[in-house]
């Protein structure tokens, strides 16, 4: 598009050489200005955030990529080199395109809504579904560590994405001999604020189960066949596997 823009800069020139009227050239020049600026804020909406941005909305990635593990850098506004390669990190572990451009998938896929004052977060999935998942992990894992409650309810998640299972998050969870907070009745206590913010980061992308569909603790496991799943990862007391 910028090769365009050049070309009719050129043109202008030329048409300068013929003696032109002073008015028609400077119609000329408003209407190139107005197109460029169209064109360049129609490629911001469709790249919200890409290699050199500043502001809020890049603070918002960098706060939740380095939370999640993504991101080692500071927290400083400023799209450089490693909150590229963090973007690009979290796109391939996410099933995204790889570009390590923040556009609308991206961030959906972080939980950062853009908006015309700025960018907030959240989720657009059902209350009652997060309130079901934080209370899976509540019952599940509230003894783990934070890092350790979102990859359990990373694993309701991974669920749904394989066709073994159910494709809802109630049908997951409560599937029979599914989870053992469901049959001894800890499915229905209420979840603390940490469960219920796992639970939302789990749904806003971040699996540090690594695509686990089951984790045990092998301490108390008396089931063979869960010993032979391959394993992605042991998070305190859980071991997650495939």
């Amino acid at each position: 598009m910028e090769k365009i823009f050049l070309k009719e800069v050129i043109f202008l020139k030329e048409r300068l050489k013929r003696n032109i009227k002073p008015i028609v050239i400077l119609a000329f020049l408003l209407t190139l200005f107005i197109s460029y600026n169209v064109f360049f804020r129609n490629e911001e909406v469709l790249a919200l955030s890409r290699y050199g941005s500043r502001g809020q909305e890049v603070i918002e990635i960098q706060t939740k990529l380095k939370r999640w593990g993504y991101y080692s850098g500071n927290v400083d506004g400023i799209y450089g080199t490693q909150t590229l390669e963090a973007v690009k990190y979290f796109q391939r572990k996410n099933g995204l395109t790889v570009d390590g451009i923040a556009g609308t998938k991206t961030l959906q896929a972080m939980g950062i809504t853009s908006t015309s004052s700025g960018t907030s977060t959240g989720s657009t999935t059902n209350s009652n579904d997060l309130n079901l998942l934080a209370r899976l992990v509540y019952g599940e894992a509230r003894g783990e560590s934070y890092t350790g409650q979102v990859a359990v309810a990373s694993v309701v998640l991974n669920r749904l994405k394989n066709s073994g299972f159910p494709n809802t998050i109630a049908g997951v969870i409560y599937q029979s001999g599914a989870f053992d907070v469901v049959s001894d009745g800890q499915i229905n206590l209420t979840p603390n604020q940490t469960a219920i913010k796992a639970a939302q980061d789990a749904l806003n992308g971040w699996d540090p189960s690594y695509g686990a569909i089951y984790y045990f603790n092998p301490s108390t496991a008396t089931n063979k066949w869960i010993w032979s799943r391959p394993m992605t990862v042991t998070i305190g007391r859980h071991r997650f596997c495939k």
